[in-house]
């Protein structure tokens, strides 16, 4: 298990569509470095070409305490190796989202409040389920980047765009209040 740098905006990497992986054995490393990759740099979520490996693979954890997600729901260590996301409703959140690499900014996607996430874990045990909230905005984040796509790109108003320390001042508080009542209504 290692912690692997990140890549940041402008690598190549991150704007390529991951491959999908038919060999499990061959990513279990990987999984290992993206777990503690994420967790040392508390991110709420890590995909493979996040780490220079263009494969479709991503981890997804909200653990008690993230010092950049507070407001964030729980969510358990899930691995998802091939996913994919099938959107269950039109209905939207705007989502104050940040990236690990898109360092130091914050902006404002819409995403689906309601979807199903389909894939394999690492065993190759299928995953089928069904995700709401503020959470849905994680899984669709993450398995954005497996098809090149960073948060910036689905900005709609570049206005929303800000900096961490920005967001703490201005916004975040307004934008916890959203996302109480959007967990209350949604749940996750």
């Amino acid at each position: 298990m290692t912690v692997r740098p990140i890549l940041e905006i402008g690598h190549p990497v991150l704007r390529q569509a991951a491959e999908p992986v038919d060999d499990l054995a061959a990513v279990q490393g990987l999984v290992d470095d993206l777990i503690d990759t994420m967790r040392t740099a508390n991110g709420a979520g890590l995909a493979a070409n996040q780490i220079g490996a263009p494969v479709q693979v991503c981890v997804i954890e909200v653990r008690p305490g993230n010092p950049r997600y507070p407001y964030k729901p729980l969510i358990p260590l899930t691995v998802l190796i091939n996913p994919t996301i099938e959107l269950l409703t039109s209905e939207t959140f705007a989502n104050y989202e940040g990236c690990l690499s898109v360092p130091g900014l914050r902006g404002v996607v819409d995403r689906a409040v309601e979807v199903r996430v389909r894939a394999i874990d690492r065993t190759g045990a299928p995953i089928d389920a069904v995700v709401r909230g503020l959470s849905a905005g994680t899984f669709q984040h993450e398995t954005d980047h497996l098809n090149g796509t960073l948060f910036v790109d689905r900005v709609t108003d570049t206005h929303t765009l800000c900096t961490w320390e920005e967001f703490h001042a201005r916004y975040e508080a307004a934008f916890i209040e959203r996302v109480h009542a959007l967990v209350r209504t949604w749940g996750g």
